[in-house]
């Protein structure tokens, strides 16, 4: 090669690492060239040299990044991939939630008394309004919120539930509005409850257990419609639909200065009134067969079904804890019944000792000391109606249930006996 003068060596060197430095490694060949002892000056040379050993790691490095490239394009199509599984998979879900909250699924009922309910429920969330249900203890209050929630245009956004009662009042403020860092040693900033429900429902459950101080703050933020933290001087706006829940007369708390009436007339734009069970005739056998049902799904056992005599108890019994308590005599029947029949062993010696119980056993023992005196059909049939009729307490629709026919049908046949006496 021949050696040329420091000059042009050098002005050469100098072009071809501008060159170089644009990305255009095409002149790799011409740098390693000038690395040659028999190229230029000993010192341009080694310098060359350098040049050279520095691109090669440039180019490493360039290597590298474009592998760590392919491999993050590849991690992101997964992300998309699962992404898209999770937006089917959670489509999904509130398709079952929405099937699951239905009426005629049996997880609330199907009486004439829930119909309105549900009716209701369902123009409530149409044009979701601050809503109050009242009812006793174990009537499903928060499963008639979720219901209203997962029917509404706020379904897919948070449902947050919360039990006035287990917050207690030095924590209320910081649970439910949020706290800034730095407020106390080791505290960091995080949302209050009510800023993870906007743009959703927000459900606060035992309402009249709240304080009168606390009522006074929660009552700010619906009315400013916004939240600030602990230790901060700003607002934060919030969106939320409001439902409450409580088993109390609130208008009597109200007179007994127990809650804010402000408050009582902000939560209560429309009322909704959950009837206790014992009210519910026609969804007492269907609640406790789908109690059932999942229960010995839960617990990996085959199906059961009601006797003909525990299915009378059932009816007859006031259900004071509601559908909780139904609930839970459903799943310990599910886990101690031996057979394929839950029979009256089965029920729990709380139901079997009861007057409706007591009541039941001596209104059979004198069905069965009355032992028909004839065979003619016409007579059995009379008898068979009439006792049913006797066991639901004169219901039709109960009565009709017991028969296995509708209660068209028992109204036919009654209309048939009439006739003929």
């Amino acid at each position: 090669m021949e050696t040329k003068s420091t000059e042009s060596y050098y002005s050469l060197l100098t072009e071809l690492c501008g060159e170089l430095a644009l990305g255009r490694y095409t002149e790799c060949d011409r740098l390693f060239e000038l690395t040659k002892e028999e190229a230029g000056p000993h010192e341009l040379a080694r310098l060359a040299e350098a040049f050279g050993m520095m691109l090669v790691r440039v180019e490493a490095r360039e290597f590298q990044n474009q592998q760590l490239i392919q491999e993050l394009r590849g991690k992101n199509a997964e992300l998309e991939a699962l992404h898209q599984v999770l937006e089917d998979k959670n489509e999904n879900l509130q398709k079952q939630v929405k099937d699951l909250l239905s009426p005629g699924r049996g997880v609330i009922g199907q009486s004439r008394a829930m119909s309105r309910v549900f009716e209701l429920a369902r123009t409530i969330a149409l044009r979701p309004i601050n809503t109050l249900i009242l009812g006793p203890t174990g009537t499903g209050k928060e499963v008639l919120a979720r219901y209203i929630h997962h029917h509404s245009s706020r379904s897919k956004s948070p449902f947050i539930a919360i039990n006035c009662t287990a917050i207690p009042d030095t924590l209320f403020e910081s649970t439910l509005f949020g706290i800034e860092k730095g407020v106390a040693t080791g505290v960091n900033a995080r949302k209050g409850l009510i800023e993870e429900a906007s743009g959703g429902t927000l459900f606060l459950d035992e309402l009249a257990e709240m304080s009168l101080a606390n009522q006074a703050k929660l009552l700010r933020v619906l009315e400013l419609s916004e939240v600030t933290r602990v230790g901060s001087a700003s607002s934060i706006p919030v969106d939320i639909n409001l439902i409450c829940a409580t088993n109390v007369d609130l208008e009597q708390a109200v007179r007994e200065g127990r809650f804010r009436e402000d408050l009582f007339y902000r939560v209560n734009v429309v009322e909704l009134r959950l009837p206790p069970l014992c009210e519910r005739d026609d969804d007492i056998l269907l609640l406790a067969q789908s109690f059932l049902e999942k229960n010995c799904a839960e617990m990996k056992r085959s199906r059961l079904t009601l006797s003909p005599a525990v299915q009378g108890l059932l009816l007859r019994y006031a259900w004071p804890g509601n559908v909780r308590e139904l609930n839970n005599e459903m799943k310990r029947a599910a886990a101690l019944t031996p057979g394929k029949v839950v029979a009256l062993e089965n029920l729990s010696p709380r139901i079997l000792s009861s007057e409706a119980a007591r009541n039941y056993m001596s209104q059979q023992e004198n069905v069965e000391q009355k032992a028909p005196t004839s065979f003619n059909l016409q007579e059995m049939e009379a008898r068979l109606i009439r006792m049913a009729l006797d066991e639901a307490g004169g219901r039709k629709s109960k009565a009709a249930e017991l028969l296995g026919i509708t209660r068209e049908g028992l109204r036919k046949k009654l209309m048939r006996l009439e006739e003929l006496s």
